[in-house]
């Protein structure tokens, strides 16, 4: 039984807490980069790398806006099909209608227990010839100028690895959890510090649009070297930083969409999978989540008892909502009055992915995740000889429809 004394300890702390993040994603906001509107040419060799996996209703409209890329006067489309039976190497090849900039590429599965993903985006580097890769989802519609404006941010910022965070279009439930990818950098990453520091947990990154130095992607051990995570975004940044790289993030709501869930089943599933990896081992989650329900729902709680200090605390983590849309390409109203409805659900979320994660539960595009398996199997070790795996795939790889 919480008493009361310790029950008005708790609102104080939470609103302290809020207020702070606030204050924090304020000053962030006023750092985070923005990339121009009228990119120079790109005269460097840049490669755009598109892994799919039965994604036939959705990748034509992402081919498209690849096709429709400007400002870059050395590009190359791959196209890495991952096993789909849905007809999508038949959609792709009908986008592509034989341009002479795109090719598809066969892929070969990964090793059992591992996510699909890093395998493909692994092999799509290997047989890239950019010396900029860009990774972009099947899911996310970029600008004519996304790719030059992105390349812009990664060379003149001295940076090896860039998130242009894309805007993220979202209905129904997911409309009040998606903007939480973008907000919880926003308010917990001080940006500028991040990309100046070695430590690898002090960045952010999104696999959606990723945009990443060539040579620095092999320092690091490519995506093969993180072949065993789920969140291989996250985990490849970490590893460009551990090489000696500067990663970075920018504000790409002008560059890219993405929708990334139809609907409250798909979020479900997406989130399931992999959020019990985004912060750290359980002890960490455990107290992220705490952070998260103390400054975000004891506040708001408190309030609706009277609490001015809670009111306190709710009306700063509605600013910090607002100020996340305003820099997202988001929506604000009433979405940030939902905020604590908004953190709850995610940490149900957090906890059904936990409980899937332990009791290897945990599948995706039918396949199933369970890398402690794939590390019984000897997986790990084989991800160890990466680069002549992806040496052998860049010799042996054969287009596909050209």
């Amino acid at each position: 039984m919480v008493t009361a004394a310790a029950a008005r300890v708790l609102v104080r702390a939470g609103s302290a807490l809020a207020v702070l993040g606030t204050l924090h994603q304020a000053v962030n906001l006023r750092g985070l980069r923005r990339p121009p509107v009228a990119p120079p040419l790109v005269t460097e060799p840049v490669t755009v790398a598109l892994p799919v996996r039965d994604e036939a209703h959705r990748v034509a409209p992402t081919l498209a806006a690849l096709l429709a890329q400007r400002g870059v006067a050395d590009l190359e489309i791959l196209v890495l099909d991952d096993g789909s039976t849905d007809g999508t190497g038949d959609v792709v090849r009908r986008v592509a209608g034989g341009d002479a900039r795109v090719r598809i590429l066969r892929g070969t599965p990964p090793p059992r227990g591992l996510p699909g993903k890093p395998h493909a985006c692994a092999q799509l580097a290997a047989a890239a010839r950019g010396s900029v890769l860009v990774f972009v989802d099947a899911d996310v519609a970029l600008a004519p100028h996304a790719v030059a404006a992105a390349v812009a941010v990664l060379r003149g910022a001295g940076l090896d690895l860039l998130s242009p965070w894309p805007r993220q279009l979202a209905d129904g439930a997911a409309r009040l959890v998606q903007p939480l990818l973008q907000w919880s950098w926003m308010v917990s990453l001080p940006l500028r510090r991040a990309e100046r520091s070695a430590q690898p947990a002090l960045c952010a990154a999104n696999g959606q649009f990723l945009v990443v130095d060539a040579a620095a992607l092999e320092r690091a051990g490519g995506f093969a070297g993180v072949g065993v995570e789920v969140l291989d975004d996250l985990a490849v940044a970490r590893a460009v930083k551990r090489s000696g790289g500067r990663v970075g993030v920018a504000d790409g709501a002008d560059l890219a969409a993405c929708r990334m869930y139809d609907g409250w089943a798909d979020l479900r599933a997406g989130y399931r999978k992999s959020l019990w990896a985004a912060f750290g081992p359980a002890p960490a989650s455990a107290a992220v989540a705490g952070a998260l329900a103390l400054a975000y729902l004891v506040p708001p709680l408190a309030a609706l008892r009277g609490s001015r200090v809670g009111l306190i605390g709710y009306a700063a983590a509605v600013v910090s909502r607002v100020l996340a849309a305003a820099h997202s390409g988001g929506r604000a109203w009433p979405d940030a009055l939902a905020h604590p409805v908004s953190v709850t659900i995610l940490l149900g979320l957090l906890g059904s992915s936990w409980r899937g994660h332990l009791r290897g539960e945990l599948t995706w595009k039918g396949r199933r995740l369970d890398g402690r398996q794939a590390l019984r199997d000897g997986a790990n070790a084989a991800l160890g000889t990466s680069d002549r795996a992806n040496a052998a795939f860049a010799r042996s790889v054969a287009p596909d429809g050209r």
